[in-house]
C-alpha cells in the first residue's frame, strides 16, 4: 500500500522536533507540501530545508490573529490548506493541588485552545473545495488520566470531544475530522527517563517497547490519505497495546 498525498498542502503545528517533525517529513515523503509550523522561525525553517516542497512558518498557535494570519500566509505560499495536523502541545505537570493557575492556563491554551483557532481557520477554505482531512494528536492519557497530569489529561480530553463535534459539523463538505492518541513514544523526554523507571513502563506494553515517531506519523499519513475517507470522529490509540 502506497500512500499518495502528491498535490495536497498540509499544515502541522508543532512541527519543528519530535512528532511533529516526524509528521511533516512523512506528509513531505508523500508528496505532501508542507507548512512547518514552530514558535521559533528559524527551527522551523532549518527543518523544511530538508523537505521536499517545505516552506517554514512561525507562530503562537494559542494567539488567535497569529493563527488566522498562520493560515492566511499558508494559503497564499501554497494555494490551500488541505490537511491540518494540529500537533502542538506541551506539559507542566505537577499534583492538582499544587498546580498553579497559569500552568493549567498554559497547558490548555497550548494543546486545546489552538486546536480549537486553527480548525477554525483552516476549515473555512475546506469547507469551500469540499475536502479536507483534520488529525489532532491526543494521548493515552486524555484517555485514562494520570497522576500529576490533571492539565495534560483534560486538555488532551478535550481534543478528543473537539474532534468528534467538528467531525459531525464537517462530515456533510467531505471533511474528516480523527485523532490519535500516542502511548508512550521515543522523544527528548521519555530519553531523560531513569532506566528504572523505564523498565517497569515497558513491562506494562504488551508490545514490549515504546513507539516511534514514525509509528505516528505513518498513522497520521494513513488517517490523510483516500484509504482512510470512511473514517472520521475516531480516535486511533497508538500504544503497543498499553490501555487495551
Amino acid at each position: 500500500m502506497k500512500i499518495d498525498l502528491t498535490g495536497k498542502s498540509a499544515l502541522v503545528t508543532g512541527s519543528t522536533r519530535g512528532i511533529g517533525r516526524a509528521i511533516a517529513g512523512t506528509l513531505a515523503a508523500c508528496g505532501a507540501k508542507v507548512a512547518v509550523v514552530g514558535r521559533d522561525k528559524a527551527k522551523a525553517d532549518a527543518v523544511s530545508a530538508e523537505l521536499k516542497d517545505s516552506r517554514g512558518f512561525a507562530c503562537d498557535v494559542a494567539v488567535p490573529a497569529d493563527v488566522l494570519k498562520l493560515v492566511e500566509d499558508v494559503e497564499k505560499e501554497f494555494g490551500a490548506i488541505d490537511i491540518l495536523v494540529n500537533n502542538a502541545g506541551i506539559t507542566k505537570d505537577n499534583l492538582m493541588l499544587r498546580l498553579k493557575d497559569e500552568d493549567w492556563d498554559t497547558v490548555l491554551d497550548s494543546n486545546l485552545r489552538s486546536a480549537f483557532l486553527a480548525i477554525r481557520a483552516a476549515s473555512r477554505g475546506m469547507m469551500k473545495r469540499r475536502w479536507g482531512r483534520i488529525v489532532n494528536i491526543s494521548s493515552v492519557v486524555g484517555l485514562m488520566g494520570n497522576k500529576g497530569q490533571t492539565n495534560y489529561a483534560a486538555s488532551k480530553a478535550g481534543l478528543i470531544g473537539l474532534t468528534k463535534s467538528v467531525a459531525k459539523e464537517l462530515a456533510s463538505r467531505n471533511i474528516l475530522c480523527n485523532a490519535i492518541a500516542p502511548g508512550f513514544i521515543e522523544t527528548d523526554m521519555t530519553g531523560a527517563m531513569a532506566e528504572e523507571a523505564r523498565t517497569a513502563l515497558m513491562a506494562q506494553i504488551p508490545l514490549a517497547r515504546l513507539g516511534t515517531p514514525a509509528d505516528i506519523a505513518w498513522t497520521t499519513a494513513f488517517l490523510c490519505s483516500e484509504y482512510a475517507s470512511y473514517i472520521t470522529g475516531q480516535v486511533l490509540v497508538v500504544d503497543g497495546g498499553l490501555i487495551m
